[in-house]
């Protein structure tokens, strides 16, 4: 009979593929996965272990110095169904006003800093993808919003989608979820901003 305590404690729950329905929330009656602070800016630090944390790392020093106080984002739905998109919309409503952070979802690429992809990057949306992602001048940020865009969702492994173009390029922040809260975009990209920013000040005399 195999040991179920050393089985539990190997447990790794990729947050990147996971689509939040509710069977791991009535198997662990503590809600390890429910908290809305679980973005990662690698997606490896989207497998959540037992007494692990998920937490975005600190971005460039020079990406800080750029966009600290004021990011525009270009939001690109690459074959959604329309529930991450009605999260980012969400997030300009009063009840998350992410404005008040200086961040920005605008119409053009060409002001953007960045760009925010949710759905799964079907073969019809990868050239409008690409030439999205190279009218946004450089440096530039790449957020994948919800678990289609992080790994496919429940659609990996479709012929239909176009993922080998996400291999491409840097993610700088993954925010899983089917779809993410707004409050999961707003702390992981803040999170995501601020730390080395509070590294370099708490490392100043």
């Amino acid at each position: 009979m195999p040991n179920t305590r050393r089985v539990l404690k190997s447990l790794t729950i990729d947050l990147g593929a996971c689509v939040f329905c509710p069977l791991c929330s009535e198997a662990c009656p503590e809600g390890a996965i429910s908290d809305y602070k679980t973005a990662a800016s690698s997606h490896a630090g989207l497998l959540l272990r037992e007494g692990g944390e998920i937490s975005p790392g600190g971005c460039a020093q020079e990406i800080q110095r750029l966009f600290g106080r004021s990011l525009k984002l270009r939001s690109v739905s690459a074959g959604g169904c329309n529930g991450c998109e009605l999260e980012l919309n969400a997030l300009g409503n009063v009840n998350f006003d992410m404005g008040r952070f200086g961040i920005e979802f605008v119409a053009s690429p060409r002001h953007a800093d960045g760009i925010v992809l949710s759905g799964t990057t079907t073969r019809n949306m990868e050239q409008a993808l690409a030439a999205t992602y190279e009218a946004v001048p450089a440096p530039k940020l790449v957020v994948l919003f919800g678990a289609c865009a992080i790994s496919g969702g429940i659609f990996q492994g479709s012929d239909q989608l176009a993922r080998k173009y996400l291999e491409r390029l840097k993610i700088d922040l993954y925010i899983p979820g089917c779809p993410p809260h707004p409050l999961t975009f707003i702390y992981g990209l803040l999170t995501y901003l601020r730390k080395t920013h509070a590294g370099s000040k708490a490392g100043n005399p």
